[in-house]
């Protein structure tokens, strides 16, 4: 097998399906801090920056949006997305969340990307899962 002509940079953007833009755009910018980024508005679709990547935001009720909706309703192909984050306080985090009414499903301490360290999973108001997961604690994965 041959190498790839490219070389891997990281993840570039994830697309969520919506049915809401208020209510998602409220969600990633004022409880998750995302910053505004594309607009398609002809699609239905807008984007957000979490750090360097994209969350794409695709309202399936907009005209615009009927290659995004699903074929089964209910359906799903995504379980969920890390969000990294700068360090935080996890009482500062359970606090800002309960504020905004959103619930913290489960707290745990996993590897990922950047090493091993605590993670949050939340559901956006779509159900989508989210991890937001602290800088490492062991960079290398280990005590």
């Amino acid at each position: 097998m041959s190498a790839p002509p490219f070389t891997l940079v990281g993840i570039d953007h994830v697309v969520f399906l919506v049915d809401d833009m208020d209510v998602a755009m409220a969600f990633y910018q004022g409880v998750l801090g995302c910053q505004p980024g594309y607009s398609y508005p002809a699609l239905g679709m807008e984007q957000v920056w979490t750090g360097a990547a994209l969350i794409v935001l695709w309202d399936t009720t907009h005209p615009g949006a009927s290659a995004a909706v699903p074929p089964v309703a209910g359906g799903r192909n995504v379980d969920h997305v890390c969000i990294a984050t700068s360090p935080v306080d996890p009482d500062d985090l359970r606090a800002h969340f309960a504020a905004h009414g959103v619930e913290i499903e489960r707290e745990a301490e996993h590897g990922g990307a950047r090493g091993v360290g605590n993670s949050f999973y939340i559901r956006d108001p779509f159900g989508n899962k989210l991890e937001i997961k602290g800088p490492a604690v062991y960079p290398d994965g280990r005590a």
